[in-house]
């Protein structure tokens, strides 16, 4: 007899056979679309992209190389103004020598000496009107004061009296400026309204008009010892 048609051949076919058919109904065919096993390490090989966000999320992208540079590193600060700026133009003989004195006097400030002077410029006009030789002591040199002292001194003998209102200061200037050692001299240019005039002693107008704005124009200096403890000016 032919061992192939064996009955127990037969037999054991039978059975390998229905194990195949078993197999083939739980595991199901391959149709190429099946998702790949899991691999917990494929992220960190080399080559490998991070996955996508999902969706909705959010995303944080960081700045590289020279790009991150330029992002975080600060803006530069603008260099502080000259010392002139505002007071004088670029270049001129006032503007370099404001940085002499500037440097002579660490202290000084263009804006601080202008509304110095301007408030002792009133002061010193208010003080000549009104005959009062005290004030005026001490807002001005020697010299200086020695004249005024003297007119006043004649206005009064000849019972004269000097109305004198200010309407307003219309600019004040720096016109020059003058560093001899540690003498420091400047020169400012007042424009202001005034109302002045001389009264005789029964009351009549010798100079002036008592009622009339007039644009005054006066040429002051103003001296300081840049060594001294003092920061006035006279």
């Amino acid at each position: 007899m032919n061992q192939v048609l064996d009955p127990f051949n037969l037999i054991i076919l039978a059975i390998a056979l229905v194990v195949l058919w078993r197999l083939k109904s739980v595991l199901g065919n391959r149709t190429g679309h099946e998702r790949p096993p899991f691999d917990p390490y494929a992220a960190n090989r080399k080559g490998d992209k991070p996955a996508a966000p999902a969706a909705g999320g959010n995303v944080l992208t960081f700045p590289k190389g020279a790009e991150a540079a330029e992002a975080v590193a600060p803006a530069a600060p603008e260099p502080p103004p000259s010392i002139w700026a505002g007071y004088a133009p670029d270049g001129s003989a006032v503007a370099q020598d404001l940085e002499r004195l500037a440097k002579a006097d660490p202290q000084f400030s263009p804006k601080s000496f202008i509304q110095g002077a301007t408030l002792a410029y009133e002061m010193i006009v208010e003080a000549f009107a009104n005959g009062d030789k005290t004030a005026l002591k001490n807002l001005l040199a020697r010299d200086v004061y020695d004249g005024f002292a003297r007119a006043i001194d004649t206005r009064e003998a000849e019972g004269q009296k000097l109305e004198s209102r200010f309407v307003g200061i219309d600019n004040a200037e720096i016109a020059a400026v003058e560093l001899t050692g540690k003498r420091a001299a400047i020169t400012v240019k007042f424009v202001s309204q005034l109302i002045s005039a001389t009264l005789s002693k029964d009351g009549g107008v010798i100079e002036g008009d008592p009622k009339q704005v007039r644009q005054i124009t006066d040429v002051w200096i103003f001296e300081r010892d840049t060594g001294s403890r003092d920061p006035n000016w006279k």
